[in-house]
């Protein structure tokens, strides 16, 4: 009896471990640095987040800033021009 429970308790606790580490898969990003000014974007299996940071010597601050926010690769947000 007692047996039957712990391999029972141990088929569940393997299955939490396994969706635990598919959802960090999935959510943890990976930045990538871009030689532009200072752009980083993070992506991850499920999303892509991207700040812009370029160099535009034709604006008043020398730089154009903006976001871009992607889920499922839907657009959700998108501040850059």
């Amino acid at each position: 009896m007692l047996t039957c429970l712990g391999g029972a308790l141990m088929k569940k606790k393997t299955k939490i471990i396994i969706v635990v580490l598919i959802v960090l898969v999935l959510l943890i990003p990976i930045p990538t640095r871009y030689k532009d000014g200072g752009s980083v974007r993070y992506r991850a299996v499920l999303y892509d987040v991207m700040k812009y940071h370029q160099i535009d010597l034709e604006s008043k601050t020398g730089f154009r800033e903006g976001w871009e926010i992607k889920v499922l690769g839907i657009s959700i947000l998108d501040t850059f021009d």
